[in-house]
């Protein structure tokens, strides 16, 4: 159904432009791209980037099984392994520490005109992401192979049918929302 999307370059990129803009449209009006929202989220005083980030994996969740168990789409996980895991969130981390943003919110709020994510956004991915391709030949044997764990996901972990994880995943997720919204979060 799909694949003639997927054949077309040209609508791919029509798409991902349009899909990013509506990204960032909604990352913009929920308030995450604004860094006092971001620094009160780290505090544990405002909890709006985990409500709309958890809102995003429930979403992303049942869209993406739904259309896999429509036979629309096909899953192709990239593998990972602990090493990767460990030095993406070091860097990950790092980042959102400096500068009080993560890639896509620091999209969004240099969409809105903060200049301190235009800056020190561009920079700090320019930067990381040259430190990480110089580094990685260096790592990527020693490091980021350690804890090989593939391509594998968590229901075929468990030999199970996809939504035998979803399903709980989801009400899980749902239920700390409604938690966090009942407690004044």
């Amino acid at each position: 159904m799909l694949q003639s999307l997927h054949v077309s370059k040209r609508v791919q990129l029509v798409l991902g432009l349009v899909t990013g803009i509506l990204f960032g449209f909604l990352l913009q009006k929920s308030g995450v791209t604004t860094y006092d929202v971001i620094l009160n989220q780290l505090l544990l005083r405002d909890f709006t980037v985990v409500k709309v980030m958890l809102s995003a994996v429930v979403v992303g969740m049942v869209g993406v099984h739904l259309l896999r168990s429509l036979g629309v789409v096909r899953l192709h996980p990239k593998p990972g392994s602990v090493g990767k895991t460990i030095v993406g969130g070091l860097l990950f981390g790092v980042g959102f520490a400096i500068l009080g943003y993560c890639p896509g919110t620091i999209s969004g709020a240099i969409g809105q005109g903060s200049l301190d994510a235009l800056i020190g956004g561009t920079v700090g991915i320019v930067l990381g992401s040259w430190l990480f391709a110089v580094a990685y030949v260096k790592i990527e044997k020693p490091i980021l192979s350690k804890g090989d764990f593939g391509d594998l996901t968590l229901p075929e972990l468990f030999r199970v049918n996809a939504w035998v994880v979803v399903v709980p995943a989801v009400a899980l997720i749902v239920g700390l929302l409604v938690a966090l919204e009942h407690f004044g979060f």
